[in-house]
């Protein structure tokens, strides 16, 4: 039996009526004679800018001329400048209230970043001193082409482990991968690779988020107790510390517990409210109270840093030093010039001198790994502020690109922004990017004078800050409410975890990534399929089944297996809605075209309803026998009765 397809021709424009239409509970009203309110579907064509169609047979040469004509007007056109350049948008509209926010907003931030910014550096394995130098130049840079303007540009936790593992605490190779990976999130923006992040999901992101916080956590643990400790992952740092842990240092130790308790207390202060709950009702000294807690306690880490330099400058004077003290740092600002394409023998860990290449091939897939994960620190940070505002992931990237770009010529290591930077930012009341340039203005004036007095803070007490801030970025909130709503979502998560504590992090969150994989590709192969024995209007019986998405290679055996084998069951015209079968690939037309030859054999009909043309062309590029399309439901007794159709026994399941 040929192929029928109960549906009207295609005319030669390639446009079709769509019959489904029809079915609809929809009060479609026809217009100018045309069925469907004339609504039409077409094949796809190319506009030019007379309006005339262009059909995919024409002349390849000038659609392709015409489609550069429209990106290269496109990408010049004010609109698109403004979406490149975001200062544009806000700049003339800056005024005296935006100014004071950002002033107060910058500072703020600025007495958190240095701090931090001289801790991030002992976790990427390097002198402390680089921190500050990748805590300056990129800030200039975010407040041109970032679009967030609670995003502080600078190292972060994460990224500073990243570099650590990558370059193994090598400062030319950190300062390469910096200019790198600023190359590789340009190149990213530029060809719209935002997209990337997409395939992290929420549990995968947690899973990495919570292990690297536990290994940054335990990274500290060696300075705390004033040990020596190696290693690149949680197992081999913790096995490092049990072998040197009767090298314990008394003072070190009761300085960095100290400093985590005062740290953990200043915290709470910073959220406590005296006077009434209503903001309305407060007095004037309340507020003042209220802010002066909150400032102390966001500004916490700048003090406490303080008061330990202050501490072990008087220990220094006196010749006895019972703790470990970060050491020299070179004072004033860092040269600028080009991050080291080569390295010499002088310059390596191993005493061998390193060319281009062979820096590059050491960084490996933190390449691809540091990147990536800076895209995702950026964009989480730019989704919690954006009062739900799209975020715009191409943009992102080209200003953290550029900004780790520029922070390679003044000796940087990789940054992105900073997930508590940018909470202090967003509660200390910034208005626009140009904070930014108030926290560079702190950090360029602590490089100018303070450089010789940053040599006596104690490691312990850069230690604590570090551990106060990391310790509350593991995510042990989001394991009850993924709980609740899908317990197979742990399982990827829970493996994101142990592998990133297990294995180096670039091979933690990829096996994180193709784990979640293999749960979507499971789902994709295991449509929910529903089955149901309806009556026609004509009043016989047949049996509706209705997979609820597309038909591709992992889901079609399934499919055919139960067609087959709810249809031998019933013994009754089967009848397979299509309706939600968007689309479908080769295997799947080579399963429908098996389904269809069983079916003939048992002289059981089989109908498909509702196909999509695209579908249906798909099918038919096999040419199966029997295969029948129809789109209006009083279409089926018609089929039925031309094909006879007479119950056999009902074999028994």
């Amino acid at each position: 039996m040929k192929t029928q397809i109960h549906t009207i021709s295609v005319p030669s424009d390639g446009s079709y009526d769509n019959e489904a239409l029809s079915c609809s509970t929809l009060d479609i009203s026809t217009h100018n004679g045309e069925p469907h309110g004339g609504l039409r579907g077409s094949n796809e064509f190319i506009l030019s800018d007379s309006g005339q169609k262009i059909n995919s047979d024409d002349d390849q040469a000038g659609q392709l001329h015409l489609w550069l004509q429209r990106k290269a007007k496109s990408a010049f056109s004010e609109k698109m400048i403004k979406k490149r350049l975001p200062i544009l948008r806000w700049l003339p509209q800056y005024n005296s209230t935006d100014a004071i926010g950002d002033l107060v907003a910058g500072i703020t931030v600025g007495l958190t970043v240095i701090p931090q910014a001289l801790a991030y550096s002992g976790i990427a394995g390097l002198p402390a001193a680089y921190g500050l130098y990748g805590s300056f130049l990129g800030c200039i840079v975010y407040i041109v082409f970032g679009s967030c303007k609670d995003v502080p540009m600078g190292p972060t936790a994460i990224a500073s482990l990243l570099t650590f593992q990558t370059a193994g605490g090598s400062v030319g190779r950190a300062i390469l991968l910096c200019f790198l990976s600023g190359l590789v999130e340009l190149m990213m923006g530029i060809l719209g690779l935002g997209f990337l992040v997409d395939f992290v999901s929420g549990p995968v992101s947690s899973g990495f988020t919570s292990a690297v916080s536990l290994i940054i956590v335990t990274s500290q643990v060696k300075d705390v107790l004033g040990i020596s400790a190696s290693g690149s992952t949680f197992l081999e740092i913790w096995g490092s510390i049990f072998k040197d842990i009767h090298n314990v240092q008394v003072w070190d130790t009761f300085l960095g517990i100290t400093c985590i308790a005062v740290l953990l207390i200043m915290r709470i202060i910073a959220g406590l409210k005296v006077g009434p709950a209503d903001d309305e009702l407060k007095s004037k000294n309340h507020r003042i109270i209220n802010k002066i807690m909150w400032l102390v306690g966001t500004s916490r880490n700048a003090i406490l840093v303080v008061v330990c330099g202050a501490i072990g400058y008087s220990f220094q004077a006196s010749a006895a030093v019972p703790f470990k003290l970060i050491g020299y740092i070179p004072p004033g600002m860092p040269s600028f010039k080009a991050p080291p394409f080569s390295l010499t023998a002088n310059e390596t860990l191993s005493g061998r001198e390193e060319s281009f290449s062979d820096m590059v091939s050491s960084l490996g897939s933190g390449l691809i790994v540091v990147p990536l994960i800076a895209l995702m620190e950026n964009i989480a940070i730019c989704k919690a502020f954006s009062n739900g505002k799209p975020v715009d992931a191409t943009q992102e990237l080209i200003a953290i690109g550029l900004a780790n770009i520029a922070n390679s010529f003044v000796q940087g290591f990789p940054g992105t922004g900073s997930l508590s930077r940018s909470a202090v930012n967003n509660a200390s009341g910034v208005r626009t990017p140009m904070g930014n340039i108030y926290t560079m203005a702190l950090v360029v004036l602590s490089l100018l004078f303070f450089t010789p007095y940053f040599s006596y803070i104690p490691r312990a007490s850069l230690a604590a800050v570090i551990i106060a801030a990391v310790v509350f970025m593991v995510e042990v909130k989001v394991v009850k409410p993924m709980w609740r709503s899908k317990k197979s979502d742990l399982i990827p998560g829970l493996g994101t975890f142990i592998a990133c504590l297990v294995l180096p992090l670039e091979a933690g969150i990829l096996f994180g990534v193709g784990l979640n994989v293999v749960f979507i590709l499971y789902h994709a192969a295991r449509p929910k399929i529903s089955v149901e024995r309806l009556t026609s209007p004509g009043g016989t019986e047949y049996l509706i089944i209705t997979p609820d998405r597309c038909l591709i290679f992992p889901s079609v055996d399934y499919v055919r297996n139960l067609v087959t084998k709810q249809s031998i069951r019933q013994s009754l015209p089967v009848v397979i809605d299509c309706s939600h079968v968007y689309g479908a690939d080769f295997t799947a037309a080579t399963v429908i075209d098996s389904i269809t030859q069983d079916f003939a054999k048992r002289d059981q009909p089989l109908f498909f309803y509702n196909l999509k043309p695209s579908v249906c062309a798909t099918f038919e590029g096999l040419s199966p026998a029997d295969f029948v399309v129809y789109y209006r439901e009083e279409h089926l007794d018609d089929l039925l009765k031309q094909r006879a159709f007479k119950p056999k026994e009902v074999i028994s399941a």
